[in-house]
C-alpha cells in the first residue's frame, strides 16, 4: 500500500546506477516498528472521585481534564474517515467511564432491542481484555438509540470463538446525546456522543475478586461503524446496492488493526489506569515483554495460514535489540510456542489456540 519512488542517477564513466529508495508513507500514517507493524495506540486514563452523571455530556470538571484520545482512522490504518470520533476514559473504584463524541450530519437509529445486532446501525463498540491473553474478553456496542448489545466471547473467531450473547453486563450505565434531531432527515445534524460507566465488578473472574486497576494497563479498543444510508418514506436505512444487497459498512478504529477484524486482540490499544500526577503514568511505554507476545503471535500466525512450518519457528530474532529464541513443543492436542524473556525472565507462552500464558 506504499508507493516506493526510485531515483536513479546514471554515470556513463564506471556505467554504474546509483539508486535512492524512499519510502512515502500515507497522509495518516502510523507508527511502526521495525518489521513494519503497526504499534498499537496507547492511552492514560485518570483516577477520579468526582461523581459522574451518566447523561451524555461530559460536563464534569474530570471529563474536562481528562485528554481526548487520537482521532479514529480507518481500521487498516491507512484511511482518513469521512467523519471524526474520539473518545474519553476516566476510572475510580467502581466503574471505568467512557465518553465517545462522533461527527455525524444524518443522526439515525432503528434497532431498539437489547442484544439485537447492534452494528447493523451506526454504532460506538468498545473492546477490552483486561489480562491481555487474546481470550476471554468483552464487546459492548451501543447505538444512537442507546440500545446496547454486550458479550462475552472465550477466543477470536479464527480460533473457533464461543460468543456468549447472553451475557449481561449488570450495572452498566449509558445515556446518548445528540446534536442536532434523531431520525430527521430534513435537517443536518452535528454530531451524537455516548457516555457509559462500566462496572468493575463485571470484569470478576471469581466471587470474591476485587479488580485493582492502579498502574495497571489493558487491552482496550474502540470502532464506530458507520453506513451510507437511504430513505424510504422518509425513514433511514442501510443503503443498498443496484443488486439489492447492503453497501459494505466502515470501519473507524482507535488503534489500528491492520487488517478488516475486529477480533484480533494482540491488535488492540494499551489502556493504562493511573492513579494520581505520578511522571510515571504520564510517560506509559508499552512493556518490553508485549513486544515479545507480538513475536509469538506472527509465529502463530504463520502457522494457522501454513506460511512457515514448526521447524521455522525455532530461528532467533532480535526483539528490542535483545536475541529471542523460540521453542516448538508439540504435544497430542496441538503445541505450544514459548519464548523466555531477556526482560523479565518470564517464560511466555502461546498455545495452539493463540491464548498468551505467562510462567
Amino acid at each position: 500500500m506504499y508507493k516506493i519512488v526510485l531515483l536513479c542517477s546514471i554515470f556513463k564513466k564506471d556505467l554504474c546506477f546509483i539508486c535512492l529508495l524512499f519510502l512515502c508513507l500515507p497522509l495518516a500514517s502510523c507508527a511502526q516498528d521495525a518489521t513494519n507493524r503497526i504499534i498499537p495506540k496507547t492511552y492514560i486514563a485518570n483516577h477520579i472521585k468526582e461523581p459522574i452523571k451518566i447523561d451524555g455530556l461530559g460536563l464534569e470538571k474530570s471529563w474536562g481534564n481528562a485528554e481526548f484520545s487520537d482521532l479514529f482512522i480507518d481500521i487498516e490504518g491507512v484511511k482518513k474517515p469521512k467523519y471524526n470520533t474520539r473518545v474519553k476514559m476516566l476510572w475510580d473504584n467502581e466503574y471505568i467511564y467512557f465518553l465517545a463524541t462522533m461527527e455525524e450530519p444524518h443522526v439515525w437509529g432503528t434497532l431498539k432491542q437489547k442484544d439485537t445486532i447492534v452494528y447493523y446501525n451506526n454504532d460506538f463498540e468498545i473492546f477490552i481484555d483486561p489480562d491481555g491473553d487474546a481470550h476471554n474478553y468483552y464487546e459492548f456496542e451501543f447505538n444512537t438509540l442507546n440500545t446496547l448489545w454486550d458479550l462475552f466471547i472465550t477466543k477470536p473467531y479464527r480460533n473457533g470463538a464461543l460468543v456468549l450473547n447472553d451475557w449481561d453486563a449488570n450495572g452498566i450505565k449509558s445515556a446518548v446525546h445528540i446534536d442536532g434531531t434523531l431520525n430527521n432527515p430534513n435537517d443536518i445534524d452535528k454530531s451524537w456522543s455516548v457516555e457509559i460507566a462500566i462496572p468493575l465488578k463485571v470484569f470478576n473472574t471469581s466471587y470474591h475478586q476485587i479488580v485493582e486497576l492502579k498502574d495497571k494497563f489493558w487491552r482496550v479498543n474502540f470502532s464506530r461503524v458507520h453506513w451510507n444510508f437511504q430513505l424510504e418514506n422518509n425513514r433511514y436505512s442501510r443503503k443498498k446496492n443496484n443488486s439489492g444487497a447492503f453497501e459494505s459498512e466502515y470501519n473507524w478504529v482507535w488503534s489500528p488493526q491492520g487488517v478488516i477484524a475486529m477480533h484480533q486482540p494482540e491488535t488492540w490499544g494499551y489502556v493504562y489506569f493511573a492513579r494520581g500526577d505520578s511522571q510515571e503514568a504520564k510517560n506509559f511505554v508499552i512493556p518490553k515483554d508485549e513486544h515479545i507476545k507480538w513475536f509469538l503471535f506472527d509465529l502463530h500466525k504463520g502457522l494457522m495460514d501454513k506460511t512457515i512450518t514448526p521447524k521455522d519457528v525455532g530461528a532467533a530474532k532480535l526483539v528490542l535489540k535483545q536475541e529471542v529464541i523460540p521453542t516448538y513443543q508439540s504435544h497430542e492436542t496441538g503445541y505450544n510456542i514459548w519464548v523466555k524473556s531477556p526482560f523479565t525472565g518470564d517464560k511466555i507462552i502461546i498455545n495452539k489456540n493463540g491464548q498468551i500464558i505467562i510462567k
